[in-house]
């Protein structure tokens, strides 16, 4: 059965996420025709919380783990085949003899990657994949195919395998200024009013409609 009926349908996460350890901002979506997947059940992997795993155990009253948490802001896109690994098999240690995680001792096993952040404005490539514990800056781009494996600064580009910067969107003092704007924590008629200007590269002018319009 196909999720998505064709490549241009788009799923807004709010509508669609069910596990608590996920937050999602507003109008944030998950496009995922040629991966065929749920986005709880493919795009993010290894997070306890979904129906399937909430029948199976509970790792924080069975075994006190403190769970990592996926945090997703506003106007978030997130392509077909993007993964993003979370901390439900944080158990195996390459620094003791075997990476094994045996039963016996899988409460003790366990160790807590941090939250993985994806900022508002960001997008995910196509096949990308995420690392557990990474934050993605406000505006940053993941090229498709890339691995990340460290934090992302907001309004950059990265690609490759590891994913590394391959430029800035903008210059140091318009990504500032994009900064303090923060078009996507608007209210949607605030947004809506100023659509032609954030559909343009004019910062100068997005900036006068935030001091005109928001910031006063």
């Amino acid at each position: 059965m196909k999720h998505f009926n064709n490549w241009s349908e788009t799923k807004y996460l709010k509508d669609i996420v069910t596990n608590p350890l996920i937050e999602v901002g507003e109008f944030s979506y998950y496009s995922g025709y040629y991966d065929n997947q749920d986005f709880e059940d493919g795009c993010v992997r290894y997070l306890w919380g979904d129906k399937k795993t909430k029948d199976l155990f509970n790792p924080i009253k069975d075994f006190s783990w403190e769970m990592d948490k996926l945090i997703i802001g506003n106007y978030v896109c997130i392509a077909s085949g993007a993964t993003i690994l979370m901390g439900g098999n944080h158990n195996h240690h390459p620094d003791w003899i075997t990476v094994y995680p045996f039963a016996n001792h899988i409460q003790q096993s366990y160790l807590p990657k941090g939250n993985t952040v994806i900022k508002s404005d960001a997008w995910i490539g196509m096949n990308a994949m995420i690392m557990p514990g990474i934050t993605i800056g406000e505006g940053a781009i993941i090229a498709a195919g890339s691995v990340v494996t460290k934090n992302v600064p907001p309004y950059t580009i990265v690609g490759g395998n590891p994913a590394t910067s391959i430029k800035k969107r903008f210059s140091k003092k318009e990504i500032e200024l994009l900064l303090e704007i923060r078009w996507f924590d608007w209210t949607l008629q605030q947004i809506t009013q100023a659509e032609s200007i954030l559909m343009s590269g004019s910062i100068a002018k997005l900036y006068n409609y935030y001091q005109e319009n928001i910031n006063g």
